[in-house]
């Protein structure tokens, strides 16, 4: 399996085609999986926003006085309004604002970026990750394309990249009912794939000013596998989620 960069990509704006940029710099594959930021997904669809779009309400002001109080920094209430509006659940109230976004996703202040964000204040995620996905494909000789982020993980230091979005193949590889080397019949590994190839990227695309948001990796096999899209968990078997709920109900 090869990974690299999509070279000289410039400053995406507002109603780019991201699917053409790419496009223009590499050859691509049919096989070939695309993995894009999403940062340069939210610029080309034009999610920038500025604080003074998201007005406070109590609740949000609310949150800002809590957050300030548990880190001692001063937080403006515009912003935990749009982590609200950007939300459809918040698990943890401090010492940060840990949410589910509109489309499953559970990360630190529903993934908006207050970074490289040309004319703007904030950077949402994009509406609809897999939405994207599909419409980046859709002008690229690869099938495969997935949105990637970037976030922290429970017990670890630092971030990785995992996927957001993901169109052309499934989000999981199956290995369920297969046998291991000892002919043992596995009953509960299911690979998260589309998250290993974000990784992958990641550390070819890098961070900072001298990232590259996209990049290409060519001689990944799916396999004769099953595969799944089930990458975010359900409330109900999220137990994690169901205990962070719990603590922050009795927290109150």
């Amino acid at each position: 399996m090869n990974v690299f960069a999509v070279p000289d990509l410039p400053e995406v704006r507002p109603g780019d085609s991201l699917a053409a940029l790419i496009d223009e710099r590499v050859d691509l594959r049919p096989d070939d999986v695309v993995c894009v930021a999403s940062t340069v997904v939210s610029k080309a669809e034009s999610r920038i926003a500025d604080l003074t779009q998201f007005p406070a309400g109590g609740r949000a002001r609310d949150l800002a006085a809590g957050l300030e109080r548990a880190t001692g920094e001063g937080k403006d209430p515009r912003f935990a309004q749009a982590v609200l509006e950007e939300s459809t659940d918040l698990l943890m109230e401090a010492p940060f604002l840990l949410t589910e976004t509109r489309f499953g996703h559970v990360t630190v202040n529903a993934g908006i970026d207050r970074s490289n964000v040309p004319g703007g204040d904030l950077l949402l995620l994009p509406e609809d990750p897999t939405a994207s996905a599909a419409r980046i494909a859709a002008g690229l000789d690869a099938d495969r394309v997935i949105v990637t982020d970037t976030c922290g993980r429970p017990f670890r230091h630092g971030q990785r990249g995992v996927a957001i979005g993901w169109a052309g193949t499934p989000a999981a590889r199956d290995w369920r009912g297969e046998r291991d080397r000892e002919g043992r019949e596995l009953d509960v590994t299911v690979q998260a794939v589309v998250d290993e190839l974000a990784a992958a990227a990641n550390l070819v695309a890098g961070e900072g000013a001298g990232g590259t948001p996209a990049v290409v990796v060519r001689g990944f096999e799916f396999g004769d596998h099953g595969g799944s899209d089930a990458l975010f968990r359900d409330v109900e078997g999220d137990f994690v989620r169901q205990a962070l709920h719990e603590w922050s109900f009795e927290a109150d």
